[in-house]
């Protein structure tokens, strides 16, 4: 397999577990070069993919998590002709050049089937059906595989000789349904409160990958005992499914500050997620359709659909492909300290400005965390 847009590793790593071998990755962050040098140490690194001339002579599968900037909601929703998730079409130019791969993997935000009224998936489906593929797509949620975060990401396998189908349709599962009763953990966005929260029961919210100049954004969560406290780097790593420290080489880089270890890690794909399709990949399974529906052009784009020759069809299926036994997020965190008596204060001025409505509870908690952590910051004249 080839990694394009490699990041830090999370498909190739996941994918390797079901005896996928990395011929060749391709990464720009110097970060994220650092992380892949050091864990893929004997796998060529390419910098710029728009300088790669063509895939190794064998390679079968092609995974790419291109940039999403242009793509999600907390970006410029450029679109994905813009600077940075256009460089999708990096990856059908290397694939045309190939004509060869069985597979090529494809993973981005959920709101890639929303931009544009669906001009981004349209733009897509039809480069892989122009180069011969039949494709597939499912959003799928980490909280499937046990990790305590709410993270949902769209993947996309398409095949010139293989039904994708096979792989991503073959299993579904009902969510596990969490009770906001005040028993759970909770997490949500301290740096939000006028309008959004993130508010996710016995998870954190999407791990974001903070600002471009390296300031990290954690999410904070609500103890049952009412405290408020932050994970750690190496706790946002496991969330997403890499061991501790996975991301500790970037910092080896010239001019990589620590806080960039959160962007690395937010704009990750989780390891467990990445899993699952490889052993889906070891073992198809006869695809049988069942309430499938045509997918009219101008209609929304489904949580799961597939399409080939310029027909698509809607596929029901849940974000949930199996319900692995789940790591209840009040067990898991390692690396946790209280909010600061600074950020929490910021919070409660911007939950003051907005409209928000809020759990039951939830205000009072922080309030009384600010009065533990010393109340409101004095500020100087």
């Amino acid at each position: 397999m080839v990694g394009l847009f490699a990041g830090i590793g999370g498909l190739e790593l996941g994918l390797s577990e079901h005896g996928w071998r990395t011929e060749l990755l391709c990464e720009i962050d110097p970060g994220a070069q650092a992380v892949l040098r050091n864990r893929f140490a004997d796998v060529p690194l390419h910098s710029d993919v728009t300088r790669l001339r063509a895939l190794p002579a064998d390679t079968e599968l092609v995974a790419a998590g291109f940039p999403c900037q242009d793509l999600s909601q907390a970006g410029k929703t450029a679109g994905i002709t813009g600077a940075r998730s256009g460089l999708v079409d990096e990856v059908f130019r290397l694939v045309k050049r190939k004509r060869g791969p069985r597979w090529l993997l494809i993973e981005n935000v959920p709101f890639m089937l929303q931009l544009g009224r669906g001009a981004a998936m349209r733009h897509i489906t039809d480069a892989l059906e122009d180069l011969g593929y039949t494709w597939a797509y499912r959003v799928v949620d980490a909280r499937a595989f046990g990790l305590p975060q709410r993270r949902q990401r769209v993947l996309m396998l398409a095949s010139r000789t293989e039904d994708p189908r096979e792989i991503l349709f073959a299993e579904d599962a009902p969510p596990e349904v969490v009770i906001d009763d005040g028993a759970h953990p909770c997490g949500f966005y301290w740096t939000e409160g006028i309008r959004g929260l993130g508010w996710a029961v016995n998870a954190v919210p999407t791990l974001k990958g903070g600002s471009t100049i390296g300031i990290a954004s954690p999410p904070a969560v609500r103890l049952p005992s009412g405290e408020i406290v932050t994970p750690g780097i190496t706790d946002a790593e496991r969330l997403q499914g890499f061991d501790p420290d996975w991301t500790a080489p970037a910092t080896d880089a010239l001019g990589v500050r620590q806080g960039h270890r959160w962007k690395l890690v937010g704009n990750a794909v989780s390891v467990r997620m990445a899993s699952w399709v490889g052993n889906r990949l070891a073992d198809p399974t006869p695809y049988v359709a069942t309430n499938e529906s045509l997918l009219l052009p101008g209609q929304r784009w489904p949580t799961a659909a597939w399409g080939r020759d310029r027909v698509s069809y809607r596929v029901p299926m849940s974000t949930w492909p199996v319900q692995a036994p789940y790591e209840d997020l009040a067990g898991f965190l390692d690396e946790t300290r209280l909010l600061s008596a600074r950020a929490t204060a910021g919070f409660l001025r911007r939950t003051q400005q907005g409209n928000l409505r809020f759990p039951p509870g939830f205000l009072t908690d922080v309030e009384n965390h600010l009065d533990r952590m010393g109340g409101y910051p004095e500020v100087a004249a």
